[in-house]
């Protein structure tokens, strides 16, 4: 299996990261570390390694590592020392937290109880390795069928909605982004014709296994995914797949937190000629923003709308800094100049 550490990368949503400034010292980016702590349903069909075959063929240099033990809840792997092990293994980027496949399904109370409190003490262990570890909660799905033995969820519509709940309310417990893998398997599942089951109808396919990487692509970098780089996948499969991952999680990012330290932009010519720019900066632990807009002005301010006087290309800079150190963002916006309308002119036919 390889759950080796290989090469990785960071993103901050559309634009691109040229340097990283820690204590005032610029150094080109470095590569992304992303750790996967689960159990089956993390290492089935070496998902980890699916996801770092679809991050390095889209240009992404990523380092991915996995510990992974089947049927372990949040309990069981606060106990697990090669767990630790592997969390003191580098400074993690990114950690991805996944429980026991019905542990969230339950009520908020005895999730307060069977989960918090482990949960707790790996997030305590993961910040005293790095303070700066992007945590990031892997919601699963439900079974086919449910899970008979339990009312409240004996049917896959209940059972889906009972983890979704589940994983929102530790997100928001603790203010971590929530993948929404079991959502966006929903939509596919219900959507589609592809089958994303394994013959167990709990575990993932093939097929479910890479929707699993690439709902983690999009959560991560915030961007598409353009080709099927996994040939066990049919192309079809993986474009509808794809197509529903990414409208999902680009609809829903504020629902799950994965805007968080996240910067997007976005630029536009509006019917009466203005060059706008909308921009938000998603740092609440920020203790100074700057934005210079390439025009000769700047702002402090998170979020907002600036207007540029000109067409042209402009380089917006934006400069972060939080406890974490500095980053220097970058990104070019391109205004066309505008086409002035024709002139028409009705000739005048002779008499003849």
């Amino acid at each position: 299996m390889k759950n080796m550490m290989k090469r990785l990368t960071s993103s901050f949503g559309i634009l691109m990261l040229l340097f990283l400034s820690i204590n005032g010292t610029t150094r080109a980016a470095e590569p992304m570390k992303i750790l996967f702590i689960g159990n089956s349903y993390t290492h089935m069909n070496d998902m980890p390694f699916i996801f770092e075959k679809i991050s390095t063929k889209s240009g992404k240099d990523v380092l991915v590592a996995m510990s992974a033990k089947s049927g372990a809840s949040f309990r069981e792997h606060s106990s697990r020392i090669d767990m630790y092990d592997a969390i003191k293994g580098q400074a993690w980027d990114y950690v991805i937290l996944q429980g026991y496949s019905r542990e969230l399904s339950f009520s908020k109370d005895y999730i307060d109880t069977a989960t918090v409190p482990f949960v707790s003490q790996i997030l305590d262990s993961i910040y005293a390795n790095n303070a700066c570890t992007n945590v990031m909660f892997y919601m699963t799905w439900g079974y086919a069928d449910g899970f008979p033995d339990r009312i409240e969820i004996d049917n896959y519509e209940k059972m889906a909605d009972s983890v979704c709940l589940g994983y929102k309310y530790l997100g928001e417990l603790y203010n971590i982004p929530v993948v929404p893998v079991g959502m966006v398997w929903k939509e596919v599942k219900e959507k589609t014709r592809i089958d994303l089951y394994n013959s167990d109808r709990a575990h993932p396919s093939k097929e479910g296994s890479y929707l699993i990487a690439s709902t983690f692509f999009g959560a991560i970098f915030n961007e598409p995914i353009k080709d099927n780089y996994i040939k066990s996948v049919r192309n079809r499969h993986s474009k509808l797949i794809n197509d529903y991952m990414f409208s999902y999680v680009r609809n829903h990012d504020q629902e799950y937190n994965l805007d968080k330290n996240r910067y997007t932009g976005s630029s536009l010519t509006s019917k009466k000629g203005e060059f706008i720019f909308d921009y938000r900066l998603n740092y609440s632990d920020a203790t100074d923003v700057v934005i210079n807009f390439g025009d000769g002005t700047s702002s402090k301010n998170l979020s907002g709308r600036h207007i540029f006087d000109n067409p042209g290309t402009y380089t917006i800079s934006i400069h972060i800094k939080d406890q974490c150190g500095i980053r220097d963002i970058s990104q070019d916006v391109l205004f066309n100049p505008l086409r002035k309308p024709r002139r028409w002119r009705r000739s005048k036919r002779k008499k003849g």
